[in-house]
């Protein structure tokens, strides 16, 4: 039972993201499950800590995600480096978020670059988007 309820709230969270990113979710929970075989699924919670925790970014500077794209996901943000503008991340304020797999990989890959110096890992991607996509 336990089980079904927590597979219904994850089931419900990717109803913000297109069939194609819901298909990408799945491929990062198996990928999860082969680095760590104690992964029981991916967490919001966890999420959050990794989009609000400071680090030092790959050009030596403290930075979160939320240096770009504040606390409030509804909200736009703007480059911390150009100042460019960025439209909201959450689904919910900004449709055309989590629609394009090429794109939610091409970001996070190169937004765990610029805050953690590394590639995140498929547990931390699962756990930022399903953040990303209750918010």
């Amino acid at each position: 039972m336990k089980y079904l309820a927590i597979v219904a709230m994850f089931s419900m969270s990717l109803m913000a993201a297109s069939p194609e990113v819901v298909q990408y979710m799945k491929e990062l929970e198996t990928a999860a499950k082969t680095e760590n075989r104690s992964f029981s699924g991916f967490d919001a919670a966890r999420g959050k800590e990794i989009f609000t925790s400071t680090h030092t970014g790959k050009q030596g500077k403290p930075m979160a995600c939320t240096s770009c794209h504040t606390t409030n996901l509804a909200n736009p943000g703007k480059n911390a480096l150009t100042g460019k503008v960025i439209d909201p991340l959450s689904p919910g304020a900004n449709p055309q978020r989590l629609t394009s797999t090429k794109e939610v990989t091409k970001w996070l890959r190169r937004n765990f670059m610029d805050v953690y110096a590394r590639e995140g890992t498929a547990q931390e991607k699962g756990d930022v988007l399903t953040y990303i996509m209750k918010n």
